[in-house]
């Protein structure tokens, strides 16, 4: 059996799995007669994959020289995250001077399946480190 890029098993999961919930996100807000499109929805969910998709490729293409610092790295990836939240979303979100439930969950839910893969991804490549 061939070995499977872990990169490309990382970007093969993802892609699809944020594809499918923004289809399905998108399909919920117009369900609720709420803008499909609004919220920088499009921004949210692609700023998330691509800070994910370098984040996981950064670890894993640095894993054997920084090896021991990788679980820290994975935190700051984190950290970048919240600051391009803090950056590109929040003064829109907050323009109003409220955060509605539907400008949350624009950045959310990507964050959020993001995050789950990434943690899943450098999981194992920590173990297979070991």
């Amino acid at each position: 059996m061939a070995k499977r890029n872990p990169v490309l098993l990382f970007l093969g999961i993802l892609i699809p799995l944020l594809g499918l919930s923004f289809f399905l996100h998108t399909t919920f807000l117009q369900h609720k007669g709420l803008s499909k499109y609004g919220n920088l929805i499009v921004l949210s969910y692609g700023v998330n994959f691509v800070l994910a998709a370098a984040i996981y490729i950064g670890l894993h293409s640095f894993r054997n020289r920084i090896k021991n610092q990788i679980g820290f790295l994975f935190m700051a990836g984190s950290f970048l995250k919240f600051i391009v939240f803090f950056i590109l979303f929040y003064p829109s979100y907050k323009a109003d001077g409220t955060m509605a439930t539907s400008e949350f969950a624009a950045f959310f839910v990507p964050y959020a399946i993001c995050l789950i893969v990434e943690t899943v991804f450098t999981a194992k490549m920590l173990l297979k480190m070991n």
